[in-house]
């Protein structure tokens, strides 16, 4: 069964991406860490050898770095269009679902989401209709699903610490089956910084000497 990876992101531009990381990293150190966060996620997805990788992008997927990133990593590129964030990833879900046996969506937020992750995630869609993996502040990382069903995205509150609780509710009203792999951190905010690995902060703008790691490929 073919899965697809489609990975939500933002271009890499100071002020538009990472922002709430800007008051520990500034605007400039924030979009590089944001670059060097989606690098590793197309890699990792491109690793786990799952099927197409999809770099679906707002607020347009004109951007030379998005173009870029895709180039590089074997990625097509789309745009998520408008709405709220549960009717975008709903809608690149359906649509990815029409090609395919089954997809994961992430977001870029995670490194912990890494290709064993995604492999398992996908795994689990074998015997279940849905596969999440939950974040620490309270959302999730990563939802997959067989098929399309916007029950689990239409109407809700994002941004908050019950986000998944609520998933949970709605996902045992529509009587569906769901995995749960582990919780990862997202890195959102300046005190999720701890979470990330060693070295990842290393020569961004503003932030220290070096060149940083490699994203893992």
């Amino acid at each position: 069964m073919s899965t697809l990876v489609i990975v939500f992101a933002k271009a890499p531009v100071p002020g538009l991406a990472k922002t709430r990381l800007t008051p520990a990293l500034g605007a400039d150190g924030a979009a590089a860490l944001a670059a060097r966060m989606l690098a590793h996620t197309l890699a990792q997805a491109a690793r786990a050898g799952l099927g197409p990788v999809e770099l679906c992008a707002t607020p347009d997927a004109s951007h030379p770095a998005l173009q870029a990133a895709a180039a590089a990593h074997g990625a097509r590129l789309s745009e998520q269009g408008g709405g709220d964030l549960g009717e975008r990833m709903h809608r690149a879900l359906e649509r990815g679902l029409r090609q395919h046996g089954a997809a994961l969506l992430v977001g870029t937020d995670a490194p912990s989401l890494d290709a064993g992750v995604l492999r398992r995630a996908a795994q689990a869609l074998a015997e279940h209709d849905a596969v999440f993996v939950p974040a620490f502040d309270g959302g999730y990382a990563l939802v997959g699903q067989r098929r399309a069903d916007a029950r689990c995205f239409a109407g809700m509150t994002w941004s908050h610490a019950r986000v998944m609780a609520d998933t949970r509710e709605r996902l045992r009203a529509a009587q569906l089956r769901w995995a749960e792999l582990p919780a990862v951190a997202d890195i959102d905010e300046p005190g999720d910084l701890v979470h990330l690995p060693p070295g990842w902060l290393d020569g961004l703008p503003g932030v220290g000497p070096g060149p940083g790691p490699e994203p893992a490929a």
